[in-house]
């Protein structure tokens, strides 16, 4: 597990406590008409439509700037807003805003980190050495209390700026600026500063303390972020960095599925989100003879087989209902079920691999659906099964809400969320980090956008090449 999810397991416990007090409840709205249930186009493009309103409509139009979580008052959330800027690139391809509009947008998100505040000093600031603060107050964009300067989630905002900046390709004035300025911010970006190890690069830093005792190591969702060091033209890391990350790899059968093993799906799907892995190895997958494509499918089949094992026996798991992932829960601490006692969780990073289960028997919807890219066969049923169980407890206004949990049933109070006596746990909040791959995944899965693009940008390229990439649909760059 990365420091980025015990970390942020942390402070959310700590930051939904202090900020609900002053939340308001969501606006009242009409429950959304019926999902689609006889074509599985229709229903993928409805859910990857709410999903995609989810950020047009609660970005802070002024700044760009989007929130970690909705309906509860929050702060932004950097990498959020990566996942963002690639949602309005999807939005204006399918339709659903204006080419224009979208540009429009994504100029305001990158002029503000182009001109945010910079420095050194513990108040005040918005990034640092080309890095931004984890959160940001979303109408100042400042730090958001003492929270570090973080290298994966700058690493998510650029990568978002980067798909713009491949994707808004004409020659007009807005989209010109749009891949000048994305080109700023990712030269910008000084990545040996967090060299405090060198060759492997520090999860962050804040004015206090100065680089994280720790470092990202493999195998999780910082593959992007050395690919993006890797390949910058102003500040790269050496080569060697990929090879130390690789070092702590675990490459364990887990559930009939041979693979490098993390429990959370997330971190086998936020690099996917934006590189195109499949038919391209670097020397660890060209020994084990598969790509991290086919790494990141048997891990979502190891999942599923988990939840249809299910050997703590939480209620509703199975077959067709799975996926584990960093996502909300409903409280900490131990409840009375049936006779036995189950020890829940708020925010945590749950997950199933070999040698770590971190499972309370909270689903995640994001878990199964962004995996659609690597397993429809069986992402699409998990979709189906869930809509047709459990219809608006987990699927609302702007699609699935986070997490649910169907085990605990009892009549409560939790700090988050609510229980429905007698059918489960329901969150009420939507985060953006578990918006975005749902939206970006199920694109890629149905047209391959995000991929095509991002094989387009060089500085992918570069990366994946100073890595060893090799094969594929690099051959010839």
């Amino acid at each position: 597990m990365t420091v980025r999810s015990i970390g942020r397991a942390a402070l959310a416990a700590l930051l939904f406590f202090a900020s609900s007090c002053g939340t308001t409840p969501p606006p009242s709205a009409a429950a959304p008409p019926p999902l689609p249930t006889a074509n599985a186009d229709a229903l993928l493009d409805r859910i990857e439509h709410d999903t995609f309103r989810w950020f047009w409509d609660n970005a802070n139009p002024q700044n760009g700037l989007v929130p970690d979580r909705w309906p509860t008052k929050s702060f932004s959330s950097i990498a959020a807003v990566g996942f963002g800027l690639t949602a309005y690139g999807i939005g204006a391809e399918r339709g659903w805003v204006t080419r224009d509009a979208a540009a429009d947008r994504v100029l305001t998100t990158l002029r503000f980190f182009r001109d945010a505040k910079s420095g050194d000093a513990p108040q005040g600031m918005t990034s640092y050495k080309g890095f931004y603060y984890h959160f940001l107050d979303m109408d100042t964009g400042a730090r958001f209390k003492d929270v570090e300067l973080s290298t994966i989630d700058t690493t998510l905002m650029l990568a978002g700026a980067l798909f713009c900046e491949q994707y808004f390709d004409r020659d007009t004035p807005k989209e010109r600026e749009i891949r000048a300025l994305a080109e700023t911010l990712y030269r910008n970006a000084e990545w040996t500063f967090f060299h405090e190890r060198p060759p492997l690069i520090s999860m962050g830093w804040t004015p206090e303390h100065g680089l994280h005792d720790w470092d990202y190591t493999g195998y999780n969702e910082a593959m992007l972020l050395y690919i993006l060091a890797l390949g910058s033209p102003t500040h790269p890391v050496d080569p060697a960095g990929w090879t130390a990350y690789q070092k702590t790899y675990r490459w364990a059968e887990f559930y009939g599925q041979s693979h490098v093993n993390f429990p959370p799906l997330f971190g086998h799907q936020y690099s996917h989100v934006w590189i195109d892995f499949r038919g391209i190895q670097d020397a660890y997958m060209r020994e084990k003879g598969i790509d991290y494509f086919e790494n990141s499918r048997r891990a979502t089949y190891a999942q599923r087989a988990y939840a249809t094992a299910n050997p703590a026996g939480f209620r509703g798991y199975g077959g067709n209902l799975w996926g584990l992932t960093a996502c909300d829960g409903p409280l900490d601490g131990s409840v009375t079920i049936d006779g036995r006692e189950r020890q829940f969780k708020t925010y945590t990073a749950r997950g199933a691999a070999a040698g770590e289960i971190n499972d309370d028997g909270t689903i995640a919807p994001t878990a199964a659906v962004s995996s659609v890219a690597f397993a429809p066969e069986i992402a699409i049923p998990a979709i189906e099964e869930m809509n047709r169980r459990l219809g608006a407890h987990v699927y609302r206004r702007y699609g699935y809400i986070d997490a649910f949990n169907e085990t605990l049933n009892v009549d409560m109070k939790t700090p988050q969320g609510a229980v429905v006596p007698g059918i489960g746990w329901f969150d009420d909040d939507y985060l953006g980090i578990d918006q975005g791959p749902i939206i970006t995944m199920i694109e890629n899965h149905r047209s391959g956008l995000v991929w095509r693009m991002m094989r387009k940008s060089p500085h992918i390229v570069r990366g994946l090449q100073r890595a060893g990439f090799t094969g594929g649909w690099l051959e010839g760059h």
